[in-house]
């Protein structure tokens, strides 16, 4: 590919150099490629121009007005959209039936499950987010939610080669707001909930909601199908949204047009559930634990339906799903026969989830260990406890990637909300103690990392593992 074959109206010797790819770090600018400028957060990436052309940059997507010499400036007032747009001709092709997902909490196992519908269904499945690359043969670490565009892109197409024809991802707010979910055809999309998080990028409730609507105002194909789960409290917001582009919808839940949720009972394995859609009623053995999980499998379902599946067979195969990794995933059991559930439930919503979701199997007490991290949003710490000491009949607040802040002071944030919690810093203590002191009849909830197998400590990712070390200290 030329660059004129991607600039239609380019002409003379710039339109005939080979495009060898993307980039949006001058570090790794390779010649041919084309370099998209940003103004970010903390770095400018137009005061390196001279060096990404020095490095062999044939374009530089950026603002209008920013001086580029030595190569061709495509000037955009939205840079980083145009650079998607343009990336996304180079990439191409990609699966033929992509969707996303967006939300506060439910994201990674809306996609997962979504994966799995897909493949019980023969199709060659993949989902992309927090846990990664996920296929049916591999799991592969992309360390972002959202990866930045040019590795999403390619990826996408790295799928499309390797015969992957469904792709399921999620769609962050970070990554919607920074156009790092665009170029490649969107057939249906999904909204999961919306709750506190992440207000330390965004100003406000109202511009989180924002960001998250662009998945639904631009990203989504005008003929795709908007999937929206119709009992949170934002929900008639996102109906509104949705309307407005006239967007075919299927709506689900107990407030649900489409997927009507009539009934669900905790099972010893997972939960029944009486669905409603196109006019009959079925029952629906879900092999997961925790009433939110309901939720999550509901609103996949509504993406494969979306995508062409039937819902006779998809009711069929919702009964076979697995669990999640680090959704309310059970570690181990202890030597006092206490499970122990890992979950990544890291804000107020979610940590009441997950503790609603097990509460309904306990018989005992409920023993929840969790914590905050630092460098993020402070004022759901205290909300983070309060939720946790209003559900559960023991708290021990450890410490949950620090980061550059002291732990001493998140704990104490955290136990602003929960005054009567236990307080043992070290993670690996504090799981070990929460199990010990478990009796039969008792589960144990570890929050907050879920799936990751790391602790971050100032700017170092020290190796941990809930799961590993939920399964050690019970040895």
């Amino acid at each position: 590919m030329r660059l004129g074959d991607i600039l239609q109206n380019l002409t003379g010797e710039d339109a005939l150099k080979p495009i060898t790819g993307f980039a949006i770090d001058h570090r790794q600018i390779a010649p041919g490629n084309i370099f998209g400028a940003f103004q970010g957060a903390k770095f400018n990436a137009e005061k390196v121009i001279p060096q990404a052309i020095a490095a062999g940059a044939i374009a530089v997507v950026a603002r209008e007005g920013v001086n580029v010499d030595g190569a061709h400036l495509i000037a955009d007032a939205v840079p980083r959209r145009r650079f998607a747009q343009i990336a996304a001709q180079y990439f191409r092709p990609f699966p033929q039936a992509t969707v996303a997902v967006t939300g506060t909490n439910g994201k990674t196992s809306t996609v997962e499950l979504t994966r799995q519908l897909w493949r019980l269904a023969g199709r060659n499945a993949a989902s992309i987010g927090t846990l990664g690359i996920t296929t049916g043969s591999e799991n592969v670490r992309t360390g972002l939610t959202s990866p930045d565009i040019v590795t999403f892109l390619s990826n996408m197409a790295g799928l499309a080669r390797e015969g992957v024809s469904h792709a399921a991802f999620e769609a962050s707010s970070h990554g919607l707001d920074q156009y790092r979910s665009e170029g490649l055809p969107i057939r249906a999309a999904a909204f999961t909930n919306l709750s506190r998080d992440h207000l330390d990028y965004h100003d406000s409730m109202e511009a989180y909601f924002e960001a998250k609507m662009r998945l639904f105002d631009e990203v989504l194909d005008e003929n795709g199908t908007a999937v929206i789960w119709a009992d949170d409290e934002w929900s008639d917001a996102v109906f509104d949204r949705v309307a407005k582009r006239s967007l075919r919808r299927i709506t689900v839940g107990r407030r649900g047009e489409g997927l009507r949720l009539i009934a669900q009972t905790p099972t010893q394995l997972g939960q029944m559930l009486e669905v409603e859609a196109q006019g009959r009623l079925k029952k629906i053995n879900l092999p997961l634990i925790g009433a939110y999980q309901a939720n999550n499998a509901l609103t996949a379902a509504g993406l494969v339906i979306a995508t062409g599946g039937d819902w006779d067979d998809v009711s069929e195969h919702l009964s076979r799903l697995q669990p999640v990794r680090g959704r309310l995933e059970r570690a181990v059991i202890s030597r006092s026969g206490a499970p122990v559930y890992i979950d990544y439930a890291h804000t107020p919503d979610a940590l009441v989830a997950a503790c609603e979701a097990l509460r309904a199997h306990c018989k005992g007490r409920l023993i929840t260990v969790f914590g905050a991290g630092g460098d993020r949003d402070t004022g759901k710490r205290a909300e983070m406890g309060a939720a946790a000491a209003r559900l559960s009949d023991t708290v021990i607040v450890t410490d949950d990637n620090p980061r550059s802040e002291d732990p001493a002071a998140i704990r104490k944030a955290v136990r602003g909300g929960a005054p009567d919690a236990q307080e043992i810093g070290d993670r690996r203590e504090a799981i070990a103690a929460a199990i010990a002191m478990a009796k039969p009849d008792d589960i144990v909830l570890v929050a907050g990392k879920g799936h990751e197998q790391g602790q971050i400590v100032g700017d170092q990712v020290l190796p941990f593992d809930d799961v590993q070390v939920a399964r050690e200290v019970s040895a």
